[in-house]
């Protein structure tokens, strides 16, 4: 009875054992299909980040109409995302 039980104990093991294997020789075939999907185009946080980006080195170059730009901000009591169209337009206008 005990030997029965060793070996069945054995043969689950040696069951897990070759099913974790197949799992991870898997694993790897299941990532080459995800690192062609990464030539898509990047997301829209990164899009968002790199306008950003750009927006300020192009305020950073012009300070006097950035600053013309804010004062008028100000003015209209622009807040949160309205307040950053508002200037982009500003400072996109000649």
């Amino acid at each position: 009875m005990l030997r029965t039980r060793i070996c069945l104990a054995a043969m689950l093991l040696a069951a897990s054992l070759h099913a974790a294997s197949a799992q991870t020789v898997a694993a790897p075939a299941a990532t080459t299909p995800a690192a062609t999907t990464d030539a898509k185009p990047p997301g829209k946080i990164k899009l968002t980040m790199q306008k950003l980006k750009d927006m300020k080195a192009k305020w950073s170059a012009n300070k006097p109409k950035l600053k013309a730009c804010r004062a008028d901000v100000k003015s209209k009591g622009l807040i949160g995302d309205d307040r950053w169209f508002y200037i982009e337009e500003c400072m996109s206008k000649t």
